[in-house]
């Protein structure tokens, strides 16, 4: 059998060329890049912004919580406590109510049903605690400044 020379040479050109390209040439490196540009740009804007938004979002949370155990606690004992720590309270022993008059009295052990929270959060946008009235359980937020919408956290 006879080998022809012209069948070698182009037998050893097509496995030169189908091994000679291992890496990505420079314009599709190029366009990888800027694609991942834009995608950084459209994506970066959307968490800049974010951190105020949970702040806000955290508080509206706390105060819901905080309020509807100061509610329960309402509900169970006919008073408000007399303090928000009362609501994470591990016994009735010593707790002291107010009524709507102002009045502090003790809480009796049949109807309390705590505790009512496990800890008592602090307002995560002043990292104080919250602003409380034990004569009317009005829960607000202790920070003076406004949220990210422009509304006062006092409002919340």
């Amino acid at each position: 059998m006879r080998i022809n020379r012209q069948m070698l040479s182009n037998r050893m050109f097509d496995q030169r060329t189908s091994y000679s390209r291992k890496g990505f040439s420079f314009t599709e490196v190029l366009v990888v890049i800027v694609v991942l540009a834009v995608l950084a740009a459209v994506a970066l804007p959307k968490f800049n912004g974010s951190s105020p938004r949970n702040k806000d979002s955290a508080l509206e949370n706390d105060l819901h919580l905080v309020r509807n155990a100061v509610q329960l606690f309402k509900i169970d004992t006919g008073l408000y406590p007399k303090a928000l720590s009362d609501l994470s309270a591990t016994s009735a022993a010593g707790l002291k109510g107010i009524d709507e008059s102002g009045t502090r009295i003790a809480v009796t052990t049949a109807n309390w049903h705590g505790p009512y929270i496990k800890t008592v959060p602090d307002d995560p946008v002043s990292k104080s605690a919250f602003t409380y009235s034990n004569t009317t359980g009005t829960v607000k937020s202790s920070a003076t400044n406004n949220d990210s919408g422009g509304s006062a956290y006092s409002g919340y």
